[in-house]
């Protein structure tokens, strides 16, 4: 679509002409995020300074019904915030302030923009703890952690996201500011609009604030790599520990490719790998008592040293735990940087992650892909990387898709579903009659309309495409 001047005119006279982007190169920039290489430029972009501006917007972009697209950090995965009918890019950029960390409640106030490592890093300087980490916790922004529902490697003992938000000031595609909730714990009162918000991927509304409940910051944590001779054991032994009574802080899974990939990407990073190691356990268990962590530890042990394993490694100094973190973060560069790929997102009850992987395996033999398998075992979530390779064009556009159906329809099988943290967005969306009746598909539809009637606010998502 066009954008007249007219509508041009009055939308500088919101945010005024410094923050109104009409040229091809800004286009581009904010039409694009990590989603392979998808590139969907909006007609303009604004960059409103607070809730008013952005309530101002989206006045007139539904008076006029011009697709709307809130644009955060652009890290995402599933193409969330790519302007698939152009319109209007919403960069919430502006909005980057911690409003206040409340050290008596053990809350913090924050607008969306703030990197979530930035956060992180804010309240654990007054002794509290923010468990939530992406992968990208060093560029994502917490705005879009909330639209997507993130996890991250401690999910698994922590929670995700939406454990830790307890009310958010939201703008409404009418324009109406509400908050969703209250700043409470428990909270009973009405349906629960802020749980609904959380994951909406932007197509319900525009987060401005954010209160997200914090925890005391641990003290302690006892980190080690284990490599398994079968990476299908190393599934095994992820749902072995939890029966062993431990819940670790962390618990990743790296499948050999996954690390030979990383090594030569972090060429710093130093850590022998045997020729006949298959996969690694990445696991981490945390606490404030030291006696206690390394007798968890030592069950840990006992229960991997049933399955082949090579020599564990135990970090032993803080060094030596950024070193393999920073391994098991960089995975997903590492694999962007050596082929064209596609990243899905499934994710089963943990104690079926070996028919997963074996099941994910025998689809690509039988569609012609590789893939390399990582991701955070301990809560059943596993990335899935389809490498391209030396596939052909006409193969990875018509052969990779049955496969990634085929997939997807074992992971729900398997009573799981198509996304553990990344979302639908733009490109799963088209897989959603898999996980969802027609009936579910209606609701969420009839949900959409109700916030959104117009529909302008990040359309083209979640939802499958009509003739589908």
């Amino acid at each position: 679509m066009q954008l007249n001047t007219e509508i041009l005119n009055k939308l500088t006279s919101i945010v005024g002409v410094s923050y109104v982007f009409t040229d091809i190169e800004t286009r581009n920039h904010y039409g694009h995020d990590e989603t392979e290489d998808y590139v969907f430029p909006p007609n303009v972009v604004l960059k409103p300074a607070n809730n008013k501006e952005i309530s101002e917007i989206l006045k007139v972009a539904n008076e006029y019904k011009i697709p709307t697209t809130p644009i955060g950090a652009r890290t995402g995965l599933s193409g969330g915030a790519l302007s698939i009918y152009q319109g209007i890019g919403l960069s919430m950029e502006r909005l980057n302030k911690i409003i206040e960390i409340d050290e008596q409640n053990l809350q913090v106030t924050t607008e969306p923009a703030v990197i979530t490592q930035v956060l992180r890093e804010a309240v654990a300087e007054k002794g509290l703890f923010y468990p939530v980490d992406p992968s990208s916790q060093g560029s994502c922004w917490i705005g879009g952690n909330v639209a997507e529902n993130s996890g991250g490697a401690r999910a698994v003992k922590y929670g995700v996201t939406k454990d830790y938000v307890l009310n958010m000031e939201v703008v409404l595609p009418n324009g109406e500011i509400i908050w969703t909730g209250a700043n409470t714990l428990k909270n009973s009162t009405g349906y629960n609009l802020t749980q609904l918000m959380v994951g909406s991927e932007g197509t319900l509304g525009v987060i401005t604030k954010i209160v997200l409940k914090l925890l005391p910051q641990n003290t302690h944590n006892v980190l080690m790599l284990v490599p398994f001779f079968k990476a299908s054991q190393a599934c095994e032994a992820v749902s072995a520990i939890f029966r062993a009574g431990i819940i670790p802080s962390a618990l990743e899974f790296m499948e050999r490719d996954a690390i030979d990939w990383t090594l030569k990407y972090n060429d710093n990073i130093n850590i022998n790998v045997n020729d006949n190691v298959q996969a690694h356990l990445l696991i981490e268990v945390d606490g404030n008592y030291p006696e206690i962590l390394f007798s968890e530890a030592e069950k840990i042990m006992n229960v991997v040293e049933q399955f082949e394993i090579d020599e564990v490694l135990f970090a032993d100094s803080e060094d030596q735990k950024n070193a393999l973190w920073k391994m098991r973060r960089s995975v997903g560069e590492a694999v962007k940087s050596n082929s064209i790929y596609k990243e899905e997102d499934t994710v089963v009850p943990r104690y079926v992650l070996p028919e997963l992987l074996n099941g994910i395996k025998k689809i690509g033999y039988k569609y012609g892909f590789k893939s390399v398998c990582y991701g955070h075992a301990g809560d059943g979530n596993l990335h899935v990387n389809i490498i391209k390779g030396e596939m052909n064009d006409e193969n990875w556009e018509k052969e990779v898709p049955k496969g990634i159906r085929e997939i997807f329809e074992l992971t729900v099988a398997l009573k799981g579903t198509l996304s553990g943290e990344h979302g639908i967005g733009f490109v799963q969306k088209n897989f959603m009659d898999i996980a969802f009746s027609k009936v579910h598909l209606e609701l969420m539809e009839r949900i959409k309309y109700v916030f959104d009637p117009n529909n302008i606010l990040n359309p083209g998502k979640i939802f499958p495409d009509e003739n589908n």
